[in-house]
């Protein structure tokens, strides 16, 4: 009886234990969950109530447009204009897929390049406005803009594009704009730049990058939850970048483009101030168009140049390196000047060969020359002559010169990726090879074959220096730097190398024969004859092998284009005072003469004319 009245009481407890139980329970997750609503709004309701913020304004990051560049004369070259873009936030839109599929379709551009455009935004990028389509027509924008309500996350924007005026003109020289990449940003020159900006990749774009870009400005705009703009609320202006004021010479780099497209062989142009080392044209054909990487190249064009056995878009004039053929020969005639093993009226008999031990070395022309000194055998460009006086003088003693000239090693023009070209050694050789030098290699290095290389842009230096009667200037393309509104900011000027160790008695020989070489009758340098105004230039014709000496083709029949030798031309005018130096290379043009001489005939000519008309303008000016 005791034991079951116990039972029941037990069981009668049971419920209300229970209830306690449960009541407690709700107590605790009750102040669990008030617990965190007072961490939250107490201690982080300031930093969610500023992300609430950011995610109703959306900040556009608005592009500066980069500085102008001119030419010396102040003809603008490369300018910026408008661009009308269209742009994505991924996180925004409530499909992507679909929202791009929209966006090709108003915009008129094709699905497959909008989709690569964006990719697959993760993280912060997917927060970012990514641009689908840029340089979009005025029928294209009004038909995005029209939808711009049903399209969540997508915005249209006026960005500067850049805009090079004249095409392939001057292309590498003034280079072209890429959108950085991740290896950039890590260096300490582009501190301060951000993914997606856009930097210079060659050229004068690369070269003053800082200076051109500018600063960005920015505009928040208040959006709804759709990603919808419904109000700018503020915007701060980008700053335009400097500009940037070059040597070149518009109507002389576009006469020397032409002149060298005419001939429909790649090759290069360079022309020189010889009284300061200024460039006045710099050509490297065939080139490419700028303005396809300005607008963001696609695959297509990229393989179509990078895949170009022409190479486009190698600078020929600094990286291109050749054989200087006959060009070379003044150097042999000064060393053997200068260290007195021949004298400007030693005589050598050239029969057409030249016989060394087993070998016999031909003279380009078959029959000979006959009895000839050296002024003779530099208008006529006698191999045989020059194969003596190099076995006199001995490589070492040619390579000393030739270094004191400028060869071997880079100009110095502020473009950078330039070709050190080769001045070879006994030491060179047995480093390179492993073998000891060959006499007979010495006389191919004294015509300027063998292992020789210059670039057309030391070949100019080299002539510059020669017409000016000694003094070495370090080529030099930027002139001036001008704020937005053209206030001069910056001004930059030649810069001396020094003079050469030659004497002025062996230079006025040597100057003496290259104006032989064009006026003379039997001169290899006839193209440059007649100038306008009765101006009188030198120069020198330069024949580069392109492989071992060919015997004369059978009647009827023509060398193969890659086997025929590059033609080289340098001339400096006028021949005592020189004002333009020209050296240009046509890649298997064949002689010099035929070939390369006329195209620096064109440039002279557009020089002289340009002279003139600047003469008469300021005479005009100073009769009013």
């Amino acid at each position: 009886m005791t034991s079951l009245s116990g039972s029941r009481t037990q069981a009668e407890g049971l419920p209300e234990r229970r209830l306690a139980a449960g009541i407690l329970c709700i107590v605790a997750v009750w102040l669990v969950l008030l617990t965190r609503l007072a961490y939250l709004q107490l201690l982080q309701g300031e930093e969610f109530r500023l992300s609430a913020e950011r995610n109703s304004v959306r900040t556009h990051r608005l592009a500066a447009p980069r500085g102008i560049i001119l030419d010396r004369h102040q003809k603008i070259l490369v300018d910026s204009r408008p661009s009308f873009d269209v742009l994505v936030v991924p996180n925004e839109t409530d499909d992507l897929g679909r929202t791009l599929e929209r966006v090709a379709e108003l915009a008129g551009l094709e699905l497959d390049q909008v989709r690569e455009r964006i990719g697959r935004p993760r993280g912060r990028a997917r927060f970012q406005a990514l641009r689908a389509g840029r340089d979009l027509d005025r029928d294209a924008v009004v038909r995005v803009e029209a939808r711009l309500w049903a399209l969540g996350g997508v915005l249209t924007q006026v960005s500067p594009l850049r805009d090079y005026l004249h095409g392939d003109l001057a292309a590498h020289v003034l280079g072209s704009l890429g959108e950085i990449d991740r290896e950039q940003l890590l260096r300490r020159r582009f501190v301060g730049y951000r993914p997606g900006d856009v930097v210079g990749r060659r050229g004068v774009e690369a070269l003053l990058d800082r200076e051109l870009r500018g600063a960005p400005g920015g505009v928040n705009v208040l959006v709804d939850a759709h990603g919808r703009e419904l109000e700018r609320l503020d915007e701060v202006e980008p700053e335009p970048g400097n500009n940037v004021v070059l040597t070149l010479h518009h109507p002389l780099q576009a006469a020397a483009e032409r002149a060298l497209d005419e001939t429909g062989l790649a090759g290069a142009v360079v022309a020189l101030d010889p009284r300061d080392g200024a460039v006045l044209a710099l050509v490297s054909r065939p080139a490419f168009d700028p303005n396809l990487f300005a607008i963001g190249i696609d695959r297509d064009d990229w393989r179509a140049l990078v895949e170009d056995p022409l190479r486009p878009l190698q600078n020929r004039a600094l990286q291109g390196q050749y054989p200087p053929g006959s060009t070379y020969k003044v150097v042999t005639a000064i060393a053997a000047l200068e260290d007195g093993v021949i004298t400007p009226s030693t005589r050598f008999q050239c029969s057409g060969s030249y016989r060394l031990g087993r070998r016999r070395y031909r003279c380009w022309r078959w029959g000979g020359h006959g009895d000839l000194d050296l002024h003779r055998a530099l208008v006529e460009s006698c191999d045989v002559f020059f194969y003596q006086a190099a076995r006199a003088v001995r490589v070492d003693r040619l390579a000393y010169y030739a270094r004191e000239l400028g060869l071997g090693r880079r100009t110095g023009l502020e473009l950078g990726a330039e070709a050190e070209g080769l001045v070879p050694t006994r030491a060179w050789k047995e480093r390179r090879f492993g073998e000891p030098w060959i006499e007979g290699e010495t006389l191919s290095v004294g015509i300027g074959q063998g292992f020789n290389l210059w670039t057309p842009i030391q070949l100019a230096h080299v002539y510059a220096t020669i017409g000016n009667g000694g003094r070495r200037w370090r080529p030099w393309l930027v002139r001036e730097l001008q704020s937005p509104e053209g206030e001069v900011l910056e001004v930059r000027g030649p810069e001396s190398a020094g003079e050469v160790p030659i004497s002025t008695r062996t230079l006025e020989a040597v100057r003496r024969a290259l104006v032989g070489v064009v006026q003379q009758e039997r001169g290899t340098g006839y193209g440059m004859r007649n100038l306008p105004g009765g101006v009188l230039a030198a120069g020198k014709t330069g024949t580069a092998q392109v492989v071992g000496r060919l015997p004369p083709p059978a009647e009827g029949e023509e060398v193969p284009l890659e086997l025929r030798d590059h033609a080289w031309f340098v001339t400096y005018a006028p021949a005592d005072a020189p004002e333009i130096v020209v050296a240009v290379l046509v890649e298997h043009g064949g002689h010099g003469g035929s070939a390369a001489a006329p195209v620096a005939r064109r440039v002279v000519e557009a020089f002289l004319a340009e002279r003139a008309a600047e003469r008469e303008g300021g005479a005009q000016l100073a009769r009013r």
